[in-house]
């Protein structure tokens, strides 16, 4: 039997712990390609709680260990976070923060260091309750999310050549289970012209008049798109505009945009990079539509390419894996849990999307505080979700072994 009342009796009991190490972390600036720091703390707290091992990877993510047992597990965080945005409108500073009785805030709170913290802490009461079994436990702190989401997991999965039978993904779901979301990509859409002098502009061929056309075309298709029953609607919206000149009194010979474009369930790269050749304006004016590449250096200096394409996921509700999550929830919390989906994108387009390994989502946090102003998260979450990443091992094998 799974001790489920003394798992959530810990968990309270580490409450000022959490909240300690993860204002710690909130404190640390630790923007996408600059995790150093925040990393090095990282690796502090499992050697204070007794983590059995802790590596990082030549592209700087950490990987904690509990366990040594055949059934490969892990456990997710980003600890990367986006920049502060406009600084007026915060409330405290972002990178002190600041809590009460029941939040914390500062940036990163929510997205996503709040689920390292929880990870972090049920590994300790994992070690104190002796509930180490025939599995191995990997908590990943992972990098660059936040620029690439899932690179850090191709290069777990190619490079580290670690694959896990499953792998929960704690992002923010207000502790909730999660078991899906759209995929998305980023495109580039480019158009050439002539410059020529703007005192006669008919001389030459105005790069920016034959991309507005296509912007509008592109707003249409946006209402078009493929509808899915758990997932919903596949979605695109322009997201920057971009032109050349040789000056502000000459024509534009250049001119391109970025989208971004979410993929629902049943929509691949390929058919929307076609939707968008296949407009008339499009093909009127020979544009070239192309997804981006992404290749900015980890803070280690590693390169690690990829093209700007994050497969979407969606893990069935008949899966042992989410039945396992669900028999967790319950064992916890004597209630039956919400199972949805995120809006937003997580790790889990290149673990499952890319290499389909199971993903589901519980964490901390609310989605809505993600990359906002006054960023806060919850201390009640921070418990509920280490007591179930300490339970879901354990119910895990349970779950295998009866079915």
């Amino acid at each position: 039997m799974i001790p489920f009342d003394k798992i959530l009796e810990k968990a309270e009991s580490y409450k000022v712990e959490m909240t300690k190490f993860l204002r710690d972390m909130i404190r640390i600036p630790s923007e996408s390609c600059d995790e150093e720091l925040v990393i090095q703390r990282i690796k502090q707290e499992m050697e204070s709680v007794g983590f059995d091992g802790i590596t990082i990877d030549p592209m700087g993510n950490i990987i904690g260990r509990i366990g040594n047992g055949k059934h490969v597990i892990a456990m997710d965080a980003h600890i990367d976070t986006v920049g502060i945005g406009e600084i007026k409108n915060w409330k405290v500073d972002p990178y002190q923060g600041a809590e009460d009785e029941e939040v914390i805030l500062g940036r990163g709170g929510s997205d996503q260091e709040g689920g390292m913290a929880s990870m972090v802490y049920a590994g300790k009461i994992i070690k104190d309750l002796k509930l180490e079994g025939d599995y191995t436990l990997l908590v990943t702190g992972t990098v660059q999310e936040e620029d690439c989401d899932g690179l850090c997991w191709q290069y777990i999965i190619e490079e580290d050549k670690i694959k896990p039978e499953f792998v929960v993904i704690t992002e923010p779901t207000s502790c909730n289970i999660y078991r899906g979301h759209r995929g998305r990509m980023e495109i580039k859409v480019s158009v050439s012209g002539i410059s020529c002098h703007g005192s006669a502009p008919e001389r030459g061929d105005n790069a920016i008049f034959k991309m507005a056309p296509i912007l509008l075309e592109l707003q249409e298709l946006h209402k078009h798109l493929l509808h899915n029953d758990f997932l919903g609607k596949g979605s695109l919206t322009v997201s920057e505009i971009f032109s050349s000149s040789p000056s502000r009194c000459a024509v534009s010979d250049g001119c391109f945009i970025s989208i971004d474009r979410r993929l629902t369930d049943g929509e691949t790269y390929l058919s929307a990079i076609e939707e968008i050749k296949n407009l008339p304006s499009v093909q009127k004016v020979g544009a070239v539509v192309e997804m981006y590449d992404y290749d900015r250096p980890s803070y280690t200096g590693l390169v690690y390419p990829t093209k700007a394409y994050f497969p979407t996921w969606v893990l069935p509700a008949e899966h042992e894996v989410t039945k396992s999550l669900i028999r967790s929830y319950e064992g916890l919390f004597k209630k039956a849990p919400k199972v949805d989906k995120w809006t937003f994108s997580t790790n889990a387009v290149s673990i499952m999307g890319r290499y389909h390994i199971p993903c589901i989502g519980f964490g901390p946090g609310h989605e809505e505080e993600a990359h906002a102003p006054n960023e806060k998260t919850f201390k009640s979450e921070l418990v509920r979700a280490c007591a179930m990443y300490a339970a879901i091992p354990q119910n895990y094998l349970l779950q295998i072994e009866n079915k």
